[in-house]
């Protein structure tokens, strides 16, 4: 046997030898990989069982100590272990994201602004980000103008004005009492029902649009649409005596009474009677005018040319004046049978009703002229 055939040998067996050994560790470090990623997950789906006993308990964090971050809309796990990393809150984004993938979070966090803190552990961080983030809370008072509606959601940094405007009058929606709205400037005028809110500050204009819709469209009940073509009225129409009447008083038990004025006078044959002479479409033509209510209206008031002047124009304005309450509207559906068509305001909230015209004068005569007289004194 010569050398070079030995020596080629011992190279051989010496490679084989290698390639054994790295097969091996391969095997090894596979092996290891295996057993530690079902360690893992064992030791999680332990932990997770043992949070989700206790996923009932609130994690209490003290807004004045808590950090705020906002969640965009469409942010992945990555994107949100990224934010939290950047803010001081976890050192470590990829067991972050490890967890959350094994403990089953991913895809239920929620956008918006949510309160956290340094001290919570991963698990109780998921919590808090996949639970409803912090909202903005509005009261939509039910006498404001929808000027003065857009002028709260505005302040609250929920809306900007000149693209809540455009997206209500231009975007699409699907509701019944929308079909008989008929074409006007601010079309929801009116149906942005009253009520308190809780808006994700991320909404947009359309999913804020959309509250005040659904609600609208859960207060307007079915037999609310069968007694409206009973009054051989559409629902605009109805919304809109309520707005009337939600403007002229504040006292439950008058406004079906209110209401039955108005009804009287739109039945009327008297194109007098049918002008339905209502301060509140005044004011509302002033507010829109010069943003204020005026304290006190002159004859000149009444006189101005506007198509929701009721003192030159017959029967009902264009549209609702601001958006009504419950009671307004229910008002509006069911008068009371009365054989008033005039009202005065008496000064204490309350109003005097009357029946002619000469008894309507005497109680004007009582109640305005005599309070004039007492404030001149």
């Amino acid at each position: 046997m010569n050398s070079n055939s030995s020596s080629s040998e011992i190279k051989k067996k010496k490679k084989k030898k290698r390639f054994n050994s790295n097969r091996f560790l391969v095997f090894i470090l596979v092996y290891t990989i295996l057993f530690t990623v079902i360690f893992v997950t064992s030791f999680s789906y332990v932990l997770r069982k043992e949070s989700m006993a206790d996923e009932d308990l609130e994690v209490s964090i003290d807004p004045a100590e808590g950090i705020e971050i906002t969640i965009p809309r469409g942010s992945s796990t990555s994107d949100i272990a990224k934010i939290l990393k950047e803010n001081g809150i976890i050192k470590w984004p990829t067991l972050f994201m490890l967890q959350s993938k094994i403990n089953g979070y991913d895809g239920t966090y929620m956008s918006g602004k949510h309160i956290v803190s340094k001290d919570l552990n991963y698990d109780e961080l998921m919590r808090v980000l996949s639970s409803n983030p912090v909202s903005v809370n509005v009261t939509i008072p039910e006498t404001y103008y929808l000027d003065q509606v857009l002028n709260l959601l505005s302040e609250k940094k929920l809306i900007d004005k000149e693209s809540f405007i455009k997206s209500m009058n231009t975007e699409q929606f699907d509701y019944d009492f929308i079909a008989q709205i008929p074409e006007r400037e601010n079309r929801l005028e009116g149906y942005l029902f009253p009520d308190t809110y809780f808006f994700d500050p991320l909404s947009s204009d359309r999913e804020i649009i959309t509250k005040f819709l659904d609600n609208f469209d859960m207060k307007f009940k079915l037999d609310y649409y069968a007694r409206a073509k009973e009054l051989n009225m559409t629902v605009d129409e109805i919304i809109t005596l309520a707005s009337i009447i939600e403007k002229e008083t504040a006292l439950p038990e008058e406004k079906p009474i209110i209401s039955s004025v108005f009804h009287n006078r739109l039945k009327s044959k008297d194109p007098s009677l049918r002008k339905l002479q209502t301060d509140a479409t005044i004011q509302y033509i002033l507010f829109k005018r010069e943003g204020k209510i005026k304290e006190k209206l002159t004859e000149a008031d009444t006189k101005i040319n506007d198509p929701y002047n009721t003192y030159l124009y017959e029967g009902l304005p264009p549209g609702p004046i601001c958006s009504p309450g419950l009671a307004s509207i229910e008002a509006a559906l069911y008068p009371e049978k009365t054989d008033y068509y005039y009202f005065v305001a008496k000064g204490d909230g309350s109003h005097y009703f009357s029946k002619t015209l000469s008894e309507h004068e005497a109680a004007k005569k009582r109640y305005i002229d005599n309070r004039q007289e007492e404030s001149e004194d």
